[in-house]
């Protein structure tokens, strides 16, 4: 007998679990049934500010594969502009409506995969669904976007100083715009530690973008005719041709809430590591689901595109009979904003505190190059160190081109549990473009061997 697979939601969760179940079993075996609100499948949302700043030339360029390629080469029956209205465990059905036409159906299964994302959070103030405000989560967004801009927009307001805040303030400034960034934290990028986070201010209020902080969004104004005139923060008004929202996100749970399917952390959907929801017959990955941390052992929400195609993944492989496993997140996450790149890893100080750790906290300077090479720049680099055993529990970079993706080498080592004394020794590629000799996370971890011990350098 064929098994019916039903998928809510077309993008990298639900699509990495659709194209991996396909891989292992025919159409005989199981019959596929995505269900996508938008008109889009498998596209790159990560992409969009990029799009927006003109360093990526077409919105095609952002998707990766179309529904005619699901349906024609892998037997994928995708239903553009289908919304999920309601999951029913126990008929095993779902109730969509067809957003072309309005008429509205059910879809029975065997097994669902829920996999609807997350939703962008918006503060509680009036007129931010109205003219001149502008998502980015989207395709369609990112395109009325470019088009507002095209109209001759010279003033634009980011609400969010986050990741999504600070890429598209730099792609409104590529686009020539004056841009000001407000947010409710009192600096950029709330989930590093603070003096970074001043760090990020300084350098980013030096490339000309204006930032009011520690400011809530007041109140939208707009001409007689509607059209976009100003925000409203305690700092005062800023006019503005245009808002843009970067404003963070929350998962797209409803539809599982409803149908009494647990939720954990942050609203998200709870899995187990196999992605399986506690009703039986249903599975969740990506931005609506939870997932769990290696550090602190703790179910997390954590909304990155890595980790929903890892987590489509393994929820294809189960529904597939194959067994697998996710292993955790460790929240590692990457940024820039003009040529200043800015990650982290792990724990932060304040987050290793709350999760009971006897943490030390050391900062290091240090070149992305040899000194005497050209075209290098500073670096920060931020460890956080379990006192007693030297592990290594988080990591943030702050620094010039080269700076961002020594994370990788810090992940890794959090992601293995390596103590800062074995860090300190790795064997990591030199050579004068690249790196000093002593590349900065050596450097790094030596450093916070040494303070952990309760000297200076080890």
């Amino acid at each position: 007998m064929t098994t019916r697979l039903l998928v809510i939601g077309g993008d990298a969760a639900g699509m990495s679990a659709a194209s991996q179940v396909r891989r292992l079993a025919g159409p005989d075996e199981v019959a596929i049934t995505v269900l996508e609100r938008g008109g889009t499948t498998s596209y790159a949302a990560c992409g969009i500010p990029y799009w927006i700043g003109g360093l990526v030339g077409s919105r095609d360029a952002l998707i990766a594969r179309r529904a005619e390629v699901f349906r024609e080469r892998h037997a994928i029956d995708v239903r553009l502009h289908h919304e999920a209205l309601a999951v029913d465990p126990d008929a095993r059905t779902v109730t969509f409506r067809d957003l072309e036409t309005g008429t509205e159906g059910s879809e029975g299964y065997d097994r669902l995969l829920i996999a609807t994302g997350a939703r962008a959070s918006l503060p509680p103030v009036e007129g931010l669904t109205g003219p001149g405000v502008h998502g980015v989560r989207t395709l369609p967004e990112g395109q009325a976007l470019l088009e507002a801009i095209g109209t001759g927009a010279r003033r634009a307001v980011v609400i969010g100083a986050g990741y999504i805040g600070l890429e598209m303030a730099e792609a409104l400034q590529l686009r020539g715009l004056d841009v000001t960034v407000v947010d409710l934290a009192p600096r950029p990028m709330a989930t590093l530690d603070p003096d970074l986070g001043d760090l990020i201010a300084e350098r980013m209020r030096a490339m000309g973008i204006g930032l009011v902080l520690g400011a809530p969004l007041e109140a939208v104004l707009r001409d007689a005719d509607g059209r976009l005139r100003a925000v409203v923060t305690p700092a005062g008004e800023l006019e503005a041709d245009l808002v843009v929202l970067g404003t963070g996100a929350r998962p797209a749970s409803e539809l599982a809430s409803a149908a009494g399917i647990a939720l954990g952390p942050a609203g998200a959907i709870a899995v187990d590591e196999r992605q399986r929801t506690a009703v039986e017959g249903v599975w969740a990955a990506g931005d609506c689901a939870t997932s769990m941390h290696r550090v602190s052992g703790r179910p997390v929400w954590v909304a990155l595109g890595t980790v929903a195609n890892k987590q489509g993944r393994i929820a294809g492989l189960d529904l597939a009979g194959v067994d697998a496993r996710f292993p955790g997140v460790l929240g590692t996450a990457i940024t820039k904003v003009h040529d200043l790149e800015i990650a982290r890893t792990g724990l932060g100080s304040a987050e290793a505190v709350e999760h009971g750790f006897a943490a030390v906290a050391s900062t290091i300077e240090a070149p992305t190059r040899a000194h005497y090479y050209p075209g290098g720049g500073p670096m920060t680099v931020r460890t956080v160190v379990e006192r007693s055993t030297g592990r290594l529990l988080g990591a943030q970079v702050v620094g010039g081109e080269g700076a961002g993706k020594r994370i990788d080498a810090l992940a890794m080592a959090v992601w293995s549990g390596m103590t800062v004394d074995e860090l300190s020794q790795a064997d990591l590629a030199y050579a004068p473009p690249f790196a000093p000799v002593w590349d900065p996370v050596l450097i790094a971890a030596r450093r916070a061997e040494g303070e952990r011990r309760g000297g200076g350098d080890a």
